[in-house]
């Protein structure tokens, strides 16, 4: 097979995968693509991949990825477009205690409601109501040990209300830089 065959080939596997995704209603593994597809993992990963390059230049869409499915939605930066084309209220603001307990829950998951609690220093059943209402967390399973409580992580809705395209573009968790920020909040009160 020529150099060009294979890019043509690529580049109708990508169009599939890309059609696919258009009509999917949410995330869809690889897996999944590649059985619908008749093709191999490894190729549906190339195509998701050549399909990413291609959306980053002068596109309205992006491949995003969570928990080891991918979706494709709209661009982050053109969500006032969206909303009012929509006729759809600008989204609601998370209170500090929610911002507080999402954070955590990203950065720590998959993690326990007590272990949140025990991070927060506070009951945050509310706030998980409320993060679970809103589609930003969900349940991921079940810790083993007494009671098997619940394991909650993000969604890919929080991933789009943030315009994250995976978890590997949030921030680097410092802990120095936490802890820098405590000690001087210690020092003004």
């Amino acid at each position: 097979m020529s150099e060009q065959e294979k890019n043509q080939t690529k580049s109708e596997l990508a169009m599939l995968v890309e059609a696919l995704l258009f009509v999917a209603a949410g995330p869809v593994s690889i897996a999944h693509l590649a059985e619908a597809l008749n093709a191999k993992p490894e190729e549906i990963d190339t195509s998701i991949q050549y399909l990413h390059q291609s959306l980053l230049q002068d596109h309205g869409l992006q491949i995003q990825w969570n928990h080891g499915k991918v979706q494709l939605t709209t661009r982050p930066e053109l969500s006032g477009a969206i909303e009012k084309f929509l006729g759809l209220e600008a989204t609601a603001k998370l209170s500090r205690a929610a911002l507080e307990t999402l954070a955590i829950i990203a950065y720590r998951q998959p993690i326990t409601r007590p272990g949140v609690d025990a991070i927060r220093g506070v009951n945050s059943d509310g706030v998980m109501r409320s993060l679970l209402s809103k589609g930003l967390v969900e349940d991921v399973g079940r810790a083993e040990g007494p009671g098997r409580p619940i394991l909650y992580g993000t969604s890919s809705e929080f991933l789009q209300h943030f315009g994250l395209a995976s978890l590997d573009e949030m921030p680097a968790y410092d802990t120095a830089q936490i802890e820098q920020a405590e000690q001087s909040s210690l020092l003004k009160d």
